[in-house]
């Protein structure tokens, strides 16, 4: 069940009347998941099968890298910045220290748009709506079609 919550306009004192109410914007049918699989024994990742019919595999250390968290989106505007403000930098990246390939300890279901999953380098606190598991699906199909910006 859709929970619509009413809104006020600007200057009107009247909130909850039908010309207030926002609806919410429709989901993209082939952003919603019809099966939605966590491998957290095996560490195989995430299988999500799409209403469309399409198949996506997720590897926790792909879902680690592309955390939607705000500490993590902070972090990768700082390396962008960084790499715009010093552009030969990026040709000789500074060695890194090992760090173990990330896999999840857990996942939990937030909600019927998400899932949230803790990795064992601590990391906690990304939420993974369907809609951006489905932006960020791996495979070309997918970056075509949702990740190219619209003419």
């Amino acid at each position: 069940m859709t929970r619509v919550t009413p809104v006020p306009k600007s200057g009107d004192s009247t909130p909850g009347s039908p010309a207030d109410i926002q609806m919410p914007i429709p989901l993209d049918p082939r952003r919603k998941p019809t099966a939605v699989r966590v491998h957290i024994k095996t560490g195989a990742g995430v299988d999500i099968t799409w209403a469309d019919g399409h198949a996506s595999h997720y590897a926790f250390a792909y879902l680690r890298e592309e955390c939607p968290c705000a500490t993590c989106n902070d972090e990768r505007g700082k390396k962008e910045a960084f790499s715009a403000a010093a552009p030969g930098s990026g040709s000789f990246p500074p060695l890194p220290m090992f760090k173990p390939k990330p896999s999840a300890e857990a996942a939990t279901v937030v909600g019927n748009y998400a899932i949230q999953i803790s990795f064992t380098d601590g990391h906690a606190t990304g939420i993974y709506s369907y809609d951006h598991l489905r932006t960020i699906c791996p495979c070309a199909e997918c970056a075509k079609s949702f990740r190219t910006a619209a003419p």
